[in-house]
């Protein structure tokens, strides 16, 4: 016989079990409605009608591996996201507000992709070493503050900076800076490239560009560098192609294994950039870009080329009966640029005696594009026959067009004491700009990523 007591017993063990039966279920089905919602999100206007989208990372990354943002989102219950600021290769970079240090901060979330996260482990490990070794933030550098995992993508949680130089250079209408505000951001690149180069570090940063220099303050000149995404140490480099192609190297360019001179070769160009409002260097590809190269500094070096495994890409080696070196390689009439400089500078030479003649000057590869050019000047060529042998600027032959391309490298050269002078003029004019003019009228702008490519 049931006693009393045990009845009510087993009643509530009955009651417990159902309960948990209906929670577990609860829970199962809440979990299976919350997947076919986010799976209804990529079907078609015509619902069921339209084939399912593949759904990536349980439907929270599109279809380019980016995490789906959404306003308002909390990462860790800690970090709650507020608005984009922008995008790039490796991810993205968003604003948001961290509740625990009641700060903003920029967190730039990786792609879920194992590439883009090997890279960014990597970017961490260096941002960790420099971070140690700059413990009184005082060599310009961007602060990791953390990083962490959220739903595969690796985030990585920074001070939330300024706006970048590019953006500075946009709201003086390319006109560009002062000479002292050029200076002042000179200054502090030199010495975060001082502190990279120490030989615990010896880090490249490989893609120096104003859109990777942020202003800590909008109304101050302190700024910092961001985005080691391509970076490396010396001796570890991970890729050939790397900086981008206004700021890259000659010794990228040409195949050469590089070291932290290629970002001294970067800041150059910035900074006549950041004064002029214009890029030094600004080839529509590699062939360009080095014509725009030699164009203002003249030939490289033979000992370089000798030993780059790209230099055919760019030059042709003359032979040995035509006095050895090297040659720009002509592009399907696209250098008619440097062809018009090279007469130009024949035309303005200094010693009268060696200053083109009207003959010669007819002769010039500037006025060979066709062959109708070409023979309308025969004619005006034919009355002066009486002039003999060859000179300097031309000559009959085969020898003549040895000259010439020797004559081409020759001028290019000069052509360096030129475009240095007329840089340097310009500078100087520039200079009266007052640095408060060139910040104050972008203190409006907002927060800029902190590292995009």
């Amino acid at each position: 016989m049931v006693r009393k007591g045990e009845r009510s017993t087993r009643a509530f063990l009955r009651t417990l079990a159902d309960t948990l039966r209906w929670q577990s279920l609860r829970a199962v089905t809440m979990v299976y409605y919350a997947k076919k919602k986010r799976r209804a999100q990529y079907l078609g206007e015509d619902g069921s009608h339209k084939k399912e989208r593949k759904l990536y990372n349980d439907g929270y990354d599109d279809d380019n591996h980016d995490y789906i943002i959404k306003q308002g989102e909390k990462f860790l219950d800690r970090y709650e996201i507020s608005s984009p600021i922008g995008k790039g290769s490796f991810g993205q970079v968003v604003k948001a507000y961290d509740h625990e240090e009641q700060c903003q901060v920029a967190i730039k979330i990786i792609k879920n992709k194992k590439p883009f996260l090997n890279q960014a482990q990597i970017e961490v490990k260096l941002l960790e070493m420099m971070n140690r070794a700059d413990a009184e933030n005082k060599y310009y550098i961007v602060k990791l503050k953390r990083h962490f995992m959220w739903r595969n993508h690796l985030c990585l949680v920074f001070e939330l900076l300024s706006y970048n130089l590019y953006d500075l250079l946009r709201n003086t209408n390319f006109r560009g800076v002062s000479l002292n505000l050029t200076r002042k951001f000179a200054q502090q690149l030199c010495t975060a490239l001082l502190f990279l180069s120490q030989p615990e570090l010896n880090i490249i940063h490989c893609d120096l560009k104003p859109e990777n220099i942020l202003l800590c303050n909008p109304k101050r000149s302190a700024i910092k560098i961001v985005d080691f995404g391509s970076s490396c140490q010396l001796g570890q480099r991970i890729y050939q192609y790397i900086q981008s192609r206004f700021y890259r190297s000659p010794e990228v360019l040409l195949g050469i294994p590089y070291d932290l001179a290629i970002d001294m070769w970067s800041l150059g160009c910035i900074l006549v950039e950041m004064h002029t409002g214009e890029p030094l260097f600004s080839g529509a590809n590699e062939v360009d870009q080095m014509n725009k190269i030699v164009e203002v500094l003249g030939m490289p070096p033979d000992h370089l080329l000798d030993q780059a495994h790209k230099t055919r890409k760019f030059f042709d080696k003359l032979p040995a009966s035509e006095g050895g070196g090297y040659v720009l390689k002509k592009v399907n009439g696209k250098d008619g640029r440097l062809i018009f400089i090279d007469l130009i500078l024949r035309m303005l030479e200094y010693d009268p005696k060696q200053r083109v003649t009207p003959y010669y000057a007819l002769q010039h590869n500037f006025f060979k594009r066709t062959a109708d050019e070409s023979t309308n000047t025969q004619q005006a060529q034919s009355h002066h026959q009486h002039v003999g042998g060859a000179r300097l600027w031309g000559g009959g032959g085969g020898g003549g067009e040895r000259v010439e391309r020797v004559e081409r490298a020759e001028r290019a050269e000069r052509g360096e004491r030129v475009e240095r002078v007329e840089r340097c003029e310009r500078m100087e004019v520039e200079s009266v700009r007052r640095d408060d003019d060139m910040l104050q009228p972008v203190c409006t702008l907002q927060h800029s990523p902190v590292a995009i490519h």
